[in-house]
């Protein structure tokens, strides 16, 4: 009922203040209850809205949860799968803002929870990356600007047009975690894996991120780059051997690009069993059959570098619940790290 008379809240309150956004880091903390332990999860909790967004019609026609009564329930089933789990710091992809950020942490009744969320630029579906954590960052969450012409020098993924990108959906900051300075940038790249234009245009994505890793790389510091990449890695294969046609994986990597060579960055996924790689259900042959080899992929992902790879002591997909066309639970699964000495 308390929660009800506070949706109900929000609604009003988002009819004026939809898409906030709270990047500012005002205070120095670490909540953990065990503070050598750190669990950090990545989830694409897919369409986390509930202010109102008109341009993407959401809730509404426009995405997953036709009103505000499925959207409502819908939070209530992602904020199951962040009980069940209690991270340290959770990456969000595909939530409104800090609204729904703030609303989470109400019904998780977890004060050691912060919420930081720097607002993107997708104005079409109002979707952003952002973040509940016990741990505050070092600086205030930030984005970079910058543009990449596409296709890239190398590029396979058979695109004839050309066009110029940059990152509508990401968020970069800083962590000390332990003895370690880590740069943390969280993304959420352009959708369909293998169709060429948006492999084109993804590939530029990348290469946007790509000098900013290498920048903190050569200021010693160690990265984390997490999100829904939405694309295949070529190297680390996903349960069904989906392989990419874009260089995407390869230049965050480094790989490939222009900084190839300058850093290396791994996959956490490489130490869990090709089986359990999967960490998003579409329903590709619309059919609504789960069991359909085509339609679990892996391409959520969490890179990072040798200092951060050292301290890790688990990975696994969290498969708990099922996936079908009538659910409320997300479409994609979370990606659990947990870390030690950390």
């Amino acid at each position: 009922m308390i929660f009800s008379l506070f949706f109900l809240l929000s609604l009003f309150v988002g009819t004026i203040m939809a898409d906030t956004e709270c990047p500012i880091v005002t205070s120095s903390g670490d909540r953990r209850q065990d503070k050598n332990k750190l669990r950090l999860v990545q989830y694409n909790a897919e369409w986390l809205f509930i202010d109102y967004y008109s341009s993407a019609n959401c809730p509404g026609s426009g995405c997953s949860w036709s009103n505000a009564s499925e959207a409502q329930t819908h939070m209530s089933y992602v904020t199951k799968v962040i009980h069940d789990l209690n991270p340290d710091i959770i990456n969000f992809c595909e939530i409104e803002g800090c609204d729904e950020l703030n609303m989470v942490k109400s019904m998780l009744n977890d004060a050691t929870y912060t919420p930081y969320l720097k607002k993107g630029t997708d104005s079409a579906t109002g979707q952003n990356v952002g973040m509940l954590t016990r741990i505050d960052p070092l600086v205030s969450l930030y984005r970079t600007e910058e543009k990449y012409d596409y296709p890239i020098q190398g590029s396979q993924c058979g695109y004839t047009g050309s066009g110029s990108t940059g990152v509508s959906k990401h968020y970069i900051t800083e962590f000390k975690l332990g003895n370690m300075n880590v740069a943390f940038i969280a993304a959420h790249l352009l959708a369909i894996p293998t169709e060429s234009s948006r492999c084109a245009q993804r590939e530029g994505q990348a290469s946007v991120l790509q000098p900013v890793i290498a920048d903190y790389i050569s200021r010693k510091y160690e990265v984390i780059i997490l999100g829904d990449l939405n694309d295949f890695d070529g190297e680390v294969l996903d349960v069904n051997n989906n392989k990419p046609t874009s260089q995407v994986l390869n230049i965050l990597k480094g790989n490939f690009g222009e900084y190839a060579g300058k850093y290396e960055l791994t996959s956490v996924a490489e130490s869990v069993t090709q089986s359990e790689r999967y960490s998003d259900w579409y329903d590709s042959d619309d059919n609504c059959n789960t069991q359909s080899s085509k339609d679990y992929s892996m391409i959520d992902h969490v890179l990072v570098s040798q200092g951060v790879l050292n301290k890790i002591d688990n990975v696994f997909f969290y498969h708990a619940y099922p996936e079908s066309c009538v659910t409320y639970n997300s479409d994609h699964y979370p990606v659990v790290i947990d870390f030690i000495d950390i």
